[in-house]
């Protein structure tokens, strides 16, 4: 009988016991966790236009987490002038309201648009010349979303609500507008050589 009256707080035990050894989901990375590792996907520079972008973005999202408006606000005065020197400075629109993931390369700098409401995931390359947007201008909300370690070749467009799968390629210049699988590529057709009328009749003269 006194064996069965301890029972129950021998399974309270064993339940103790099991519940301290459940890992722990891992906490969210803290503002200067995300911008060492951008610091060092970029080059270690950190005077590199890409760091920059990405050092406004980080910032523009952490000060949102400030409690009180009163502090928020000349923490808001000071994303605002770092958003627009990096969107007239360095030619990089992004927007502090876009989900963008860890490690965030932005090669080169120059004629960048990142839509507001696009989602970006971890370890992702940017090259000049990439637009991330809507289709049109009356879906404004419809934007594409990125898995992980996507690179992005000079001159893409990704455009509408599309999705690209992790360790997608987009191509130099290539325009997308529909769903990329995972793994896949997508590139633009190569460029042709149309030489003129003259130059094309004298070749075939001479029999070349």
């Amino acid at each position: 009988m006194q064996s069965e009256r301890h029972q129950p707080h021998g399974r309270q035990v064993v339940q103790a016991n099991q519940q301290s050894t459940t890992p722990k989901v891992d906490e969210p990375p803290t503002f200067w966790q995300l911008v060492k590792e951008d610091y060092l996907v970029n080059g270690s520079d950190w005077t590199r236009p890409g760091f920059r972008a990405a050092f406004m973005y980080r910032f523009g999202v952490w000060r949102m987490g400030v409690r009180w408006r009163i502090l928020r606000m000349p923490l808001s005065l000071i994303y605002r002038f770092m958003h627009r020197y990096a969107r007239n400075r360095y030619g990089i629109e992004l927007h502090y309201t876009a989900k963008i993931g860890r490690r965030l390369r932005i090669s080169h700098q120059g004629a960048i648009v990142i839509h507001e409401h696009a989602v970006i995931g971890d370890d992702c390359t940017i090259r000049q010349g990439v637009t991330i947007g809507a289709s049109n201008y009356y879906s404004q909300d419809d934007a594409p979303r990125l898995g992980n370690n996507v690179d992005i070749g000079a001159g893409a467009v990704i455009m509408g609500k599309v999705t690209i799968g992790d360790g997608a390629r987009i191509g130099a210049n290539a325009v997308v507008m529909m769903n990329v699988p995972a793994g896949s590529t997508a590139f633009a057709e190569p460029a042709r050589i149309i030489q003129p009328p003259g130059v094309a009749k004298r070749a075939t003269d001479s029999g070349a």
